[in-house]
């Protein structure tokens, strides 16, 4: 089987479609598909920020959920759109504003329709995925060696926000430890979260952030 991996989409609706469609995706059923069945896998952070993250959350659905044909990994962004969805308290921040604007115009039962897809797709979905045997893992934020296998709290933090100290940059911002560094595993990390300009490989770790939006 292999695999095209898609880093932190924002959004970017219109750049998703460009992007698969440059790799050799078909859309002529409105979804991605691969005539040599290749199946598509998005690192989390699918929505805010960009003008059309409804769409895309429309999109990974109907692959992952519905055709059972790609893979999906939850981003810090996700997991803050999954507890506005269900209705808990979180700030309007940071991108969720424009993901949260998109909802909020749609009718009722359009709004219905979208809270129950993400909710699914983020409820079924994986902290992190492994693939290739144990040669490949998928998560948002990267994953220390020593984590690896394991699923509790302190995993769920690495995955969606990365190694944070707990301190803060001036403009807000978790400081992050660079765990890529320090990987010594034999498995392959593809990760995004932290835009970067290109790719960035350390050790056997990806880094395909290179910020959308």
């Amino acid at each position: 089987m292999k695999i095209d991996i898609i880093g932190d989409i924002h959004g970017c609706f219109d750049e998703l479609v460009r992007l698969t469609k440059k790799i050799g995706y078909e859309w002529e059923t409105g979804i991605p598909i691969h005539p040599n069945s290749r199946k598509l896998a998005f690192i989390g952070d699918l929505t805010d920020r960009g003008p059309n993250s409804l769409q895309v959350i429309e999109i990974v659905y109907a692959l992952v959920c519905e055709k059972k044909n790609a893979f999906y990994v939850p981003g810090n962004h996700c997991n803050k759109l999954y507890r506005f969805l269900l209705g808990n308290k979180v700030q309007i921040t940071h991108g969720l504003e424009t993901t949260a604007a998109e909802w909020q115009a749609l009718d009722t039962a359009k709004q219905k329709r979208i809270r129950e897809k993400f909710i699914e797709l983020y409820e079924q979905a994986p902290l992190y995925q492994i693939l290739d045997d144990g040669n490949l893992i998928l998560a948002h934020a990267g994953i220390k060696e020593s984590l690896i296998g394991k699923y509790n709290s302190k995993v769920k933090t690495f995955v969606l926000y990365g190694d944070i100290t707990g301190e803060t940059h001036e403009d807000g911002r978790p400081v992050r430890r660079d765990w890529a560094a320090h990987y010594t595993g034999k498995a392959w990390i593809v990760y995004g979260h932290t835009p970067v300009k290109e790719v960035s490989k350390i050790n056997r770790t990806y880094n395909i952030d290179t910020g959308a939006v």
